[in-house]
């Protein structure tokens, strides 16, 4: 299979199935140097082809609370106020930078993630 730019879906599947193929090459053998290649070129492709949006700081919080297994009261006491979580559930508050502080710390959430506009 020719080393190329991956343009086609076409070629992207075809990458996809010859890297399954040699993705186990022993190291410093052809089979691995092309399995290399092949790993950056259908990343490239799917950096391009295949945009996932960031989520917004809700949604963020949310899957973040769900990972570690927390509940709302939890979120109370790290922001400070149980009525406050409802109310950014709800959004009818927004996040002020003493929340996304305290969220950054305690959810290692992004911050860039939790300063987007919702």
């Amino acid at each position: 299979m020719p080393i190329k730019i991956l343009k086609t879906k076409k070629e992207y599947q075809q990458s996809l199935q010859r890297f399954e193929e040699i993705f186990q090459a022993k190291s410093g053998t052809p089979e691995s140097d092309e399995a290399d290649v092949l790993a950056l070129l259908i990343e490239d492709y799917e950096e391009k082809h295949y945009i996932i949006a960031a989520p917004s700081p809700i949604e963020a919080i949310k899957y973040r609370m769900e990972q570690q297994g927390l509940t709302n009261k939890d979120l109370a006491e790290i922001l400070g106020f149980k009525s406050r979580v409802s109310d950014i559930f709800k959004k009818n508050r927004k996040l002020n930078l003493g929340m996304i502080r305290k969220l950054y710390n305690a959810l290692h959430i992004p911050l860039e993630t939790l300063v987007k506009e919702y």
